[in-house]
This record gives C-alpha cells, sequence and structure tokens, in this order.
C-alpha cells in the first residue's frame, strides 16, 4: 500500500496514471470554492489533462470552502499534497488516475479573511464555484433573495462577510482599490443559466453595500454560463476500499463513470485556460446544452430517486433494472419532457435520452438514489417544474410530471412502504415533512407557492397531483406506476 504524496508518486502501481508534468513549477491561477467529489472528477481533471501536454502550467488550482465542515477535506487533500486519485467506473472495466492541478487550498476562517485575500492576488484570474443549485439564496421568482440573514449580514458587514459570494464581492473590492482588473467568476453548478445566476448574486450584493462596486463589477467582470455532466458518486467505504485494492492510500479518491460533458460560454475577462484542446466546447448555445441535459438528466433523477428510495431500492442501476420504475423513467421523458427540447450538435433529444439511460444503467456506478432525492426542494423547482411549465403552454401531457411530484410528496412524510424511517435528505427537511403529512389528508397543501408558484393553482396539474397523491396513500407507489402505464 503506498500513500498518496508527491514524493511517492513515482512508487504507484504501473497500471495509475500520474502527473508527467513538474507540480512544484505550477503557479495558481484558479480559486475554487466547494472542492466536493464533482470539481475533482471534472474541472479539475480537464485542467490536469491539458497540463499533461504541457499547457496551463500557471493556471493551477487553489481549493477553498466556506463552511466549517470544509476544513476536514482540507485537511485530507494538505496530507496527500493537494493529490486526488480518480477511479473511473465502467462496465468494461476501471482505470485509475492521479490528478494533480490543485496546488493549495485557503485556510477557513469565520470572516474569511484568507480565502478574501487569495481572490485579491492577480495572480488569480477566475474564481469558480460548485455550491449546489441551492446555494445562491435565490428567492421564490428567482431573484436575489436580499431578506436571507446570510445576505443582509453580508451588506452589512461586506469586510466580515459569511458567505463565499461577500468573499467574492470583497476581494474585487480589494482589486478595484488597488488598480487590479476584476476576475471572471465561473459557476460549474447544475443550473440553467449558471453564469447569469452567479451575476445577479455577486453584483445584487455588492449593490447593497457599495452601488460604485457593483457598477464597476458590471463593466470589468466576467460571469460565463456553462453545462457541466459527469456522474460522481459520494466517496463511502466502498470507495475507499476499492482505492486501497488498486494500491494506494488515498483518504480522499472518487469515483465517476466514463463521460464528461463541459459546454462553456467564452466570455472571459482574465483569460482562460484551453479547455477545449481536451475535450470541452466552447459555445454560445450553452443554454440549449443546459436545458437539454437540466431537463433529461437532472430531471429524469428527480423522476426515479425519490420513488425507488421509497420502495427501498439503493442504488440507480438497480432503479432502472426496475421494470415499472424504468417504464416510468422512458414514457415521461419521451413524452412531457422531449417534447420542449433543442437538439444540439452533438445529439438529438432521443440520442441523449438514450445515452442518459446508458449511463444510469451503468452497474459499475454506485450512485445512491438517497443522493440523487437529496435537496428535492431546490432540484424540483429548478429540473421538474419547467417541463410542466411548458407542457401546459404547449398542450403536451403533464401527468407523469404531476405523479413525480406526488411521488416527492409522499417521500417526504419520512417512512419508506416499508416501514422504514427515511432520515432527513432535505435542508429543509423538518418543513417538507410537516406538510407531506398534512398533505395525505389534503394533497394540495403540498402545492405551496414558495415551490409551485403559478402551478399550485393550475387546474391540469394540481389535479392531477391531487388524485395521485391520494391514491399513493391509499394504494401505494406500486399501484400508481401501473395506473400510470397503463394510460
Amino acid at each position: 500500500m503506498t500513500r498518496l504524496s508527491n514524493s511517492t508518486l513515482p512508487d504507484l502501481p504501473a497500471q495509475i496514471l500520474r502527473p508527467t508534468y513538474d507540480r512544484a513549477a505550477l503557479r495558481p491561477g484558479i480559486l475554487h470554492i466547494g472542492l466536493g467529489n464533482f470539481h475533482r472528477a471534472h474541472q479539475s481533471w480537464y485542467l490536469h489533462r491539458l497540463m499533461q501536454q504541457g499547457l496551463a502550467q500557471d493556471w493551477a488550482i487553489i481549493g477553498a470552502g466556506v463552511r466549517p465542515y470544509d476544513s476536514a477535506m482540507r485537511d485530507r487533500l494538505a496530507a496527500q499534497d493537494w493529490l486526488t486519485t480518480l477511479i473511473e467506473l465502467d462496465p468494461a472495466g476501471r482505470s485509475a488516475e492521479v490528478v494533480g492541478s490543485m496546488i493549495g487550498y485557503v485556510p477557513i476562517e469565520e470572516g474569511h479573511a484568507p480565502l478574501i485575500a487569495a481572490m485579491a492576488d492577480p495572480a488569480i484570474r477566475i474564481v469558480s464555484l460548485t455550491v449546489t443549485e441551492g446555494g445562491y439564496y435565490l428567492n421564490p421568482d428567482k431573484g436575489l433573495d436580499v431578506t436571507h440573514p446570510d445576505i443582509r449580514h453580508d451588506a452589512e458587514n461586506p469586510a466580515r462577510p459569511r458567505t463565499a459570494f461577500g468573499a467574492m464581492v470583497a476581494a474585487l473590492s480589494l482589486r478595484r482599490a488597488a488598480g487590479l482588473p476584476a476576475f471572471t467568476a465561473q459557476s460549474c453548478d447544475n443550473l440553467q443559466g449558471n453564469g447569469a445566476i452567479l451575476h445577479q448574486t455577486v453584483v445584487g450584493l455588492a449593490r447593497l453595500s457599495d452601488p460604485e462596486l457593483a457598477d464597476w463589477i458590471e463593466a470589468n467582470g466576467a460571469f460565463p454560463n456553462s453545462m457541466v455532466d459527469c456522474i460522481v458518486p459520494a466517496t463511502g467505504p466502498a470507495e475507499l476500499e476499492l482505492v486501497r485494492e488498486l494500491g494506494v492510500q488515498d483518504d480522499a479518491p472518487v469515483t465517476h463513470e466514463n463521460f464528461r460533458q463541459w459546454v462553456i460560454e467564452d466570455a472571459f475577462c482574465a483569460g482562460r485556460p484551453d479547455w477545449n484542446l481536451v475535450g470541452a466546447t466552447f459555445s454560445d448555445r450553452v443554454h440549449d446544452y443546459e436545458r437539454m441535459k437540466i431537463r433529461v438528466l437532472n430531471a429524469g433523477h428527480q423522476v426515479i430517486g425519490n420513488v425507488a428510495d421509497l420502495l427501498g431500492i439503493v442504488t440507480i442501476a438497480e432503479t432502472m433494472a426496475d421494470p415499472d420504475i424504468a417504464a416510468l423513467f422512458r414514457r415521461v421523458e419521451e413524452a412531457e419532457i422531449l417534447p420542449h427540447i433543442h437538439a444540439v450538435p452533438e445529439y438529438t433529444p432521443a440520442a441523449y435520452l438514450d445515452l442518459i439511460k446508458r449511463r444510469f444503467a451503468n452497474p459499475a456506478i454506485r450512485d445512491t438514489t438517497r443522493r440523487v432525492a437529496f435537496d428535492g426542494s431546490s432540484r424540483h423547482p429548478g429540473f421538474v417544474l419547467p417541463s410542466v411549465r411548458d407542457g401546459l403552454a404547449a398542450g403536451t401531457p403533464v401527468t407523469g410530471l404531476a405523479l413525480v411530484e406526488a411521488l416527492w410528496a409522499r417521500y417526504c412524510t419520512g417512512t419508506r412502504e416499508d416501514g422504514s424511517v427515511i432520515e432527513p435528505n432535505d435542508p429543509d427537511w423538518s418543513i417538507l415533512q410537516d406538510r407531506a403529512r398534512q398533505a395525505a389528508a389534503d394533497p394540495r397543501l403540498w402545492l405551496v407557492p414558495a415551490l409551485y408558484g403559478e402551478l399550485a393553482d393550475t387546474a391540469p396539474f394540481a389535479d392531477a397531483f391531487d388524485g395521485w397523491l391520494r391514491l399513493i396513500h391509499k394504494e401505494g407507489a406500486r399501484a400508481a406506476l401501473t395506473r400510470y402505464l397503463a394510460m
């Protein structure tokens, strides 16, 4: 067993790829906030592959976090010189590669002084983020929630912020005062128009405390939209054992599927790596790619994740092997989601759905239904409900999507159909659970405007939801699937 570090890279098993570049000569260019598994399997990997070609040596990544629990990840990565073992899981076999594009991690402190100083460094030309879909402080109308306590705090205490966005504003203020250029702010989260949303959050927050700074950011900064895609399970005991089987002691390994996609709007204010040389796509049609991926893949996860966990199915691959759930997925996608998707150069909507079905069915990826079902209060409004609205506007069916929402409501009661407890699986779990239990008697209580907006009172959708939830509570989820598939 070889403990992962710079000094032990030559000792790793021969089949494991490793950096061929001199990591000691790398210079920072990107600061990334949110060093979870997805970033290390995606953006970090693209940059690493450029470095393997002798390119982008001045674009190395400095990691960062804004929550106390991020310190644990910082400690694990520091102990292995910021290296990560990526394990690609494919039915045909697995392979491993050590990624070395990250060279540091900012200390995590209350008030974020080290983070602000790091982003104010002129060497940093891109600040990127993966802070989850629900992390952008959006109100029900998708604007900045200026009433949120964190946003109010940062507006009133701009030099000692709580949030990543407040720290970005503080750093941009320092850069402006020093006569330095702004950095590009790049969201890597699953949000339609993620760059526009990041722009709204950063500029909107700046405007609350310093309107002139907000104007400067508007004029000098950049917020490119992007679409990111790779299925990356959480790391648990099985993944830690898997890396040990390869002969490596890595306390923060990452497993991932054998598919990646990154489509980026080429709108950077301070330069960028040539990610297109290693498979990324620069395009002015990011929104079409985003729409396809979010509606088909991310919404597809919500179509199957809640009902599968409700029925005690543990992984997404096992879920796709269930005939009823697989049929639900196929029919909802084909009848209620694909009609509202535009083709992109690589895929027609139907071809993309076939790709997603194969990826979801990959038995080598132990992606759990619980992970997929997490944070439904952000994911259902963001991923599923846009297709409901499009269907109502176009006169296409929404019955299956109403069933998906009813299954989520049943899931949030907190018990599976076998009586076992569903542990809290949403930042707003207690609120959702209370509402879900009340909705067992009156389904319309679930359809609150904060989540559903005008759909709460839109008859074709609301009536179908009401009927489905009553049926689920009376006869069970399988009965509802059977009824829908027989229509």
